[in-house]
């Protein structure tokens, strides 16, 4: 997987005992030529990607890398996970699974798209993986229950589900729009529809001390270690949550994170 990744994503390796293996990527995404690297030195079981909407960095891979990644992928028939989450707020862009789609395992799910309480997921896989895959869902106790499953199809049957992505959608501009306004001049990465953006802090500042700062504000950032699969392999940076809070407060809490990171390093525990 990339270097940065989803949180959970490793605690639930460590609890399955599968051993990660930190991947390369550039401003296009994941490095074909890491995926080939590792491989070779040690044969990997699986590739897991979020192509669309990185997980902490916002990042969407580029078509041509997704071509790409999916030659790689056939030529070394290594399965893939491609986990889709976030994907929803992006009109645009491919999914792995379209150009891979006899290796690609495909993770989506409503949590994101209606609510947090909605705990309604959904595999796509090749045909010849849905026994092994279903298998593994129900050993793991992970199957939805009978009403959010009922809400699932009944909402995306009537079309709520859309209503709620059109929203969410526009919602994620309006604060992408305030992140920049308040933020102009930092080295902040993302993208117009997504609900977080990935915040390389000015020196002399390190992820630790920043995110101590903003706490002694009331603002809670999350620290790009907290992301890394392998430790020190982490630019001194912070992830931030964009819709968790009514636009008014982002914006306050976004322009004072922005004097916060602007004061000299003498001054940076001072209220």
């Amino acid at each position: 997987m990339e270097q940065l990744t989803y949180p959970l994503v490793k605690e639930i390796a460590a609890r399955l005992g599968i051993t990660l293996v930190p991947l390369a990527g550039d401003a296009a995404g994941l490095l074909p030529e890491a995926v080939a690297a590792a491989h070779r030195s040690a044969p990997l079981s699986a590739l897991y990607v979020q192509p669309t909407l990185h997980n902490p960095t916002s990042l969407t891979t580029s078509r041509p890398r997704l071509l790409q990644l999916a030659q790689l992928v056939h030529d070394l028939n290594l399965p893939v996970v491609e986990d889709r989450i976030w994907s929803f707020l992006r009109e645009q862009g491919d999914p792995f699974a379209a150009h891979a789609p006899a290796l690609t395992h495909v993770v989506d799910g409503l949590s994101k798209r209606v609510a947090p309480g909605l705990t309604a997921g959904f595999l796509v896989v090749p045909p010849h993986r849905v026994g092994a895959v279903a298998g593994a869902v129900r050993s793991g106790g992970w199957s939805a229950g009978r009403f959010a499953l009922e809400a699932a199809v009944r909402w995306a049957g009537e079309g709520v589900v859309a209503r709620l992505v059109a929203a969410k959608r526009a919602d994620a501009a309006r604060r992408q729009r305030i992140l920049a306004e308040e933020l102009a001049g930092f080295a902040v990465r993302s993208e117009p529809g997504a609900y977080f953006a990935w915040w390389e802090l000015p020196a002399p500042w390190r992820a630790d001390t920043f995110t101590a700062a903003a706490a002694a504000h009331g603002i809670a950032v999350t620290p790009g270690p907290a992301f890394a699969v392998s430790p020190g392999h982490t630019p001194d940076a912070v992830r931030l949550g964009l819709g968790s809070v009514p636009e008014p407060v982002l914006r306050r809490a976004l322009r004072t994170l922005g004097h916060v990171a602007a004061r000299r390093a003498g001054d940076r525990t001072g209220p």
